[in-house]
């Protein structure tokens, strides 16, 4: 974990592409050891091919190779996988009282994209983890809900991203003309969720989001 820390430490010090001047002393409160240590930790990573080191009095010069970033790289793939996967946590919390107009409004159109004819309103659920509903979706593709006009009224397009709620399919929806925040995900389901799943205002809830 410390060696993982200290090749973070220099590839954002800058030394990717180029050598950078380090001491080990900077490096150490930074990591949290001793300088002897990191010292011992640098070999090692240069060991591995990780790093190149050249010392020069008291100077010591190094950079990330092209295997450091790849070991980076792969690194940061893997907690992104962990971070911004395919789950949200979160809390129930009570909307604005507008679902159940907009999910009338469109309900055919949800029928026809979605394969389900929704319930007359929404489950909110204010995001814990990961920060935002964005995070948790940004490599999912979306089912565009086409906009339309009704009424003398436009109503713009909808992304609609498949969810599951113990074992119940539903959509996180997101309108283009949105009031909510990107901490709140609003979603529709065949049924009503609060009543079905036993939920209350603060209750915690996990979606699966269905890629």
């Amino acid at each position: 974990m410390e060696e993982l820390k200290l090749l973070i430490s220099i590839a954002k010090r800058g030394g990717v592409g180029e050598k950078i001047r380090i001491t080990l002393r900077e490096l150490s409160q930074e990591i949290g050891t001793s300088p002897q240590s990191v010292m011992r930790k640098l070999e090692a990573l240069e060991k591995e091919g990780y790093v190149i080191k050249d010392t020069s009095g008291k100077r010591t010069l190094v950079e990330v190779t092209s295997p450091g970033i790849q070991f980076l790289e792969s690194i940061f793939e893997e907690i992104g996988k962990v971070l911004y996967g395919n789950y949200i946590v979160g809390e129930v919390v009570s909307g604005v009282g507008e679902g159940k107009y907009y999910v009338e409004q469109y309900k055919e159109r949800i029928r026809e994209y979605l394969g389900f004819s929704p319930y007359p309103g929404t489950l909110n659920i204010l995001v814990v983890f990961p920060k935002t509903i964005y995070e948790a979706l940004y490599n999912v593709e979306p089912i565009t809900i086409p906009g339309f006009s009704k009424g003398g009224r436009t109503f713009g397009d909808v992304k609609a991203y498949k969810v599951r709620i113990n074992g119940i399919n539903g959509a996180i929806v997101v309108p283009s003309r949105t009031i909510h925040p990107p901490k709140i995900a609003e979603i529709i389901a065949p049924t009503c969720l609060r009543k079905k799943l036993n939920l209350k205002d603060g209750s915690k809830v996990k979606v699966e989001v269905i890629k």
